[in-house]
């Protein structure tokens, strides 16, 4: 089959389109798509680092606390993947359709809707936690000190993970638009006040009270309250291309964000439940050092996530600007770029990583045994982590096109082959190295089958 994703219609868009949206429409891909990504791979930059730095803070309180963080850490990362990339592209992506077919009102009213869908999952997803934290860390592996250490920052982080849902909600409204730098300013001003406030509440520095590891959990809700009001100021105050629209809600709006987002829902829980599934296995098999250097470890697949979503967040307005306007064959044109660029960056820290996994480990502790365990995983996983990018970058491209069919069927199998393969091999040989193949198989099949499946009309199938 063609490349192409349809016909390219030759006809202009609504007549009064907006310079911000014209230029989605019209301007050279590569020059748009880096001048678009740049605020977003800085913020992002700056976003992962902190996790970096709290998680480096906590390693000081010892192997238990870093081993709580590792059992906590997928669930934060679904929370924060859930709220800005599954349900924030969605909302993205249907402003951006919204504005490239010239619906101004409609966009407006979709802010409304937005802020709802993700303040009621918010809610929803903290009680979930707060009720049965302690049974699901326990099942991952978690006991003792390892298990009190992941409770006490988890429930400081859950009771107010609402307010992350928020933020990103907000701040998926503004990218929408097409506008990448005041979320990217909104997080970056937020992480220099995180980087200094986190130590300071994890060990007592100054006037602030030493509050062990729920501390850094406390700095980071600080940076939720802050994102949110700062980010609702701006659409408040009219700074904004869409407006806050006070409407009676309706169904078939809700349904224009649901129908991306809460498919795209399933991609970012596959990931999550997939490192989770793996950090059970490693902790009933290995331990609590091995888990430690597990986590520690696929932090590296942490950081590729956000650096990902620097890329993917302009795709998914690119995408859908153009799907929106009707310009099939340069929509799939840009998703394809931003493809090969994502593969780019994710091999390349992957490169380095399995080269050097001791320099990245030894940041956050030197057991032995966590070293080696996260060595072992870095070496034969890190030189796959490119085709983890190609398919996380599509998968964005896919929520701006509203087609996410091929990268949740290429999800499903990397849990497949990843969860269920790696918990074969250990039944059959209990080999921590069969375990980590079996990881890096499934990220070739994840990237791979959505990158050739979309290059081959995955789009228009169905359609």
């Amino acid at each position: 089959m063609s490349a192409s994703v349809a016909p390219t219609t030759a006809a202009s868009p609504a007549p009064a389109v907006n310079p911000r949206t014209h230029a989605l429409l019209n301007a050279r891909m590569v020059p748009l798509l880096l001048r678009l990504a740049w605020p977003n791979m800085l913020v992002m930059i700056a976003q992962a680092s902190t996790g970096l730095i709290e998680t480096w803070w906590v390693s000081r309180l010892g192997t238990d606390a870093l081993a709580g963080m590792a059992l906590v850490f997928p669930g934060v990362m679904l929370m924060q993947t859930f709220s800005g990339g599954a349900m924030g592209g969605g909302i993205s992506s249907a402003i951006a359709r919204a504005l490239g077919g010239g619906k101004r009102e409609t966009a407006d009213r979709l802010v409304l809707h937005a802020v709802l869908i993700n303040a009621a999952l918010g809610v929803a997803f903290s009680i979930l936690v707060l009720q049965f934290g302690r049974p699901l860390y326990r099942a991952m592996g978690g006991d003792g000190a390892a298990l009190d250490a992941a409770l006490a920052y988890s429930n400081v982080v859950f009771a107010g993970t609402v307010l992350l849902w928020l933020m990103n909600a907000l701040a998926s409204v503004v990218r929408g638009t097409g506008n990448m730098l005041v979320p990217a300013l909104v997080t970056v001003g937020g992480v220099v006040v995180l980087i200094p406030l986190s130590p300071c509440l994890i060990f007592g520095i100054g006037p602030f009270p030493a509050l062990g590891i729920a501390g850094g959990g406390v700095a980071l809700l600080a940076f939720y309250v802050g994102g949110t009001a700062v980010l609702a100021w701006y659409i408040l105050a009219g700074r904004s291309l869409v407006r806050f629209r006070l409407a009676a809600p309706s169904w078939p709006l809700f349904r224009d964000i649901l129908r991306v987002g809460a498919v795209a829902a399933i991609t970012t829980v596959q990931t999550n439940v997939t490192m989770a599934v793996v950090t059970a296995l490693v902790g009933h098999w290995f331990g609590t050092d091995a888990v430690a250097g597990f986590g520690t470890a696929a932090r590296v697949e942490y950081l590729i996530i956000p650096l990902v979503f620097g890329l993917g967040a302009p795709l998914v307005a690119l995408v859908g600007t153009n799907i929106g306007a009707r310009q099939y064959d340069r929509a799939l044109r840009v998703a394809l770029l931003g493809g090969a660029l994502a593969f780019v960056l994710a091999e390349a820290i992957g490169i380095a990583v399995a080269v050097w996994p001791a320099a990245w480990l030894g940041l956050f502790g030197h057991d032995p045994a966590m070293i080696e365990a996260g060595s072992a995983y870095l070496r034969i996983v890190g030189p796959f982590y490119g085709f983890f990018g190609l398919g996380l970058a599509l998968y964005f491209a896919s929520q701006g096109a509203g087609r996410l069919l091929w990268p949740v069927v290429a999800g499903t199998l990397r849990v497949a082959i990843a969860a269920g393969g790696g918990w074969l091999v250990l039944l059959l040989t209990g080999s921590q190295s069969g375990l980590f193949a079996a990881i890096a198989a499934g990220l070739l099949v994840y990237g791979g089958l959505t990158a050739i499946a979309i290059a081959r009309g995955g789009w228009t199938r169905g359609a």
